[in-house]
């Protein structure tokens, strides 16, 4: 069978040879990554680096790929939002996984493992503020991995269609989706000190985070419903805006993914701690250490 080539349009390059948006090569990429959403990040994990090998930084996209006790990784940022772990994903996937040069599809594949850290908010009384929470599964409220063939395949259906069944859930809101993290990499990472959760990722942080200021809610409650949601022993912990994204791409392309987050705020109290510098540099030291 005759190999695609990927077109200029769909593939988009730079002159310099460098995936469009990271402005990355092949080479600067390490098959360990750190995903993290805020670009000053990436600054703060890279400290710790034994070796730094490049820097490289373009809109809100940050890459340090260098050395950690003999490991090599790379740190990418890629702002907030699932539509944004969309463009990361697949131009990571692109470097590792395609032939630049001739625009075709290696016939090695590389598994990328991918942990995001971040921030999110906490659902239930046992995630209060400085809570660790590692990702079993995530909800996608963002209908980003509807546009990809074979969402069906990697998604658990039961849970996807328990959720909108408990929730009462309106299609006018989009249809959710539900990715498992990748088990090995999950028992790895979490060890025994994080909240093992279900984490839903939103297409926004103030309405469908349940947050209002000046306009109203489409529906009031949706939050209270979320936070009642139980089933096979599993509720929802957190609310946060790229883990689904960051799972379902991850799962499609062969990768292996877990998100791990930080609780700032708990939205059962109405409680938020903006100042959380030094609690997240220990989840970073911990993600380091096992990754």
């Amino acid at each position: 069978m005759e190999k695609r080539i990927f077109a200029p349009s769909e593939l988009i390059l730079n002159p310099d040879g460098s995936v469009f948006h990271l402005h990355l090569k092949p080479e600067q990429l390490a098959d360990r990554v750190i995903l993290v959403g805020d670009p000053g990040r990436v600054s703060l994990i890279a400290k710790n680096f034994d070796t730094i090998e490049c820097e490289v930084e373009n809109r809100e996209f940050k890459t340090v790929t260098g050395g950690y006790r003999g490991k090599r990784l790379t740190v990418q940022s890629t702002g907030i939002g699932c539509d944004n772990i969309d463009i990361v994903l697949n131009e990571l996937d692109a470097l590792s996984n395609i032939d630049l040069d001739s625009r075709q599809e290696r016939e090695m594949k590389t598994q990328l493992t991918l942990v995001r850290i971040g921030t999110c908010g906490g659902l239930q009384p046992y995630t209060p503020i400085g809570t660790f929470i590692a990702s079993v599964k995530s909800i996608g409220f963002d209908g980003l991995l509807n546009f990809y063939k074979g969402r069906n395949e990697i998604c658990d259906i039961e849970f996807e269609q328990e959720f909108k069944k408990q929730t009462n859930w309106t299609l006018a809101l989009g249809n959710p989706y539900v990715v498992n993290s990748d088990e090995e990499l999950l028992q790895k990472i979490a060890g025994d000190d994080m909240v093992r959760g279900v984490t839903i990722s939103c297409g926004g942080f103030f309405g469908p985070q349940g947050r209002r200021l000046r306009i109203p809610l489409a529906i009031p409650d949706l939050n209270e419903r979320i936070e009642n949601f139980e089933f096979k022993g599993m509720r929802i912990t957190n609310f946060e805006m790229e883990s689904s994204a960051v799972a379902g791409l991850s799962s499609l392309m062969g990768h292996r993914s877990l998100t791990c987050c930080m609780v700032i705020a708990n939205r059962l109290v109405g409680e938020a701690n903006s100042n959380y510098r030094n609690t997240i540099e220990q989840l970073i030291e911990r993600v380091l250490e096992r990754i």
